[in-house]
């Protein structure tokens, strides 16, 4: 068994400061992202099935013509290649969860290399 301290996690100093913090082929992925005070995840996504928790802090979300304020607590859902932003007026840790891992249709830079196609 593993288990994290969402609130106690150390990340790394810069901008969403990602941290993965498990992830297997197949299976899923979980990330710690903080963002800072102004800081946003532009418009984006990925080809998996989010899972976007609110672990501290406040953010706004924004997908098609819909906009959210959330607190910590709050769970969203996105389809795989839903777009969507997430922005902080104050700062936020947010988990990211996705699954399957990697999602159908995912550039994955290492395994082009490893198959001798050319990722430039």
């Amino acid at each position: 068994m593993r288990h994290w301290r969402l609130r106690e996690v150390e990340t790394p100093q810069g901008a969403r400061s990602p941290v993965v913090l498990h992830s297997r082929d197949g299976a899923g992925r979980a990330v710690l992202i903080e963002l800072r005070a102004g800081e946003a995840l532009g418009d984006h996504g990925v080809k998996e099935s989010a899972l976007l928790v609110i672990v501290d802090g406040t953010v706004r979300v924004e997908a098609a013509d819909e906009s959210v304020d959330a607190e910590a607590g709050t769970l969203f859902h996105f389809a795989p290649d839903e777009r969507h932003s997430v922005t902080s007026a104050s700062g936020a840790r947010l988990l990211l969860l996705l699954a399957p891992w990697p999602g159908e249709g995912h550039y994955r830079g290492d395994a082009a290399r490893e198959s001798g196609v050319s990722a430039s």
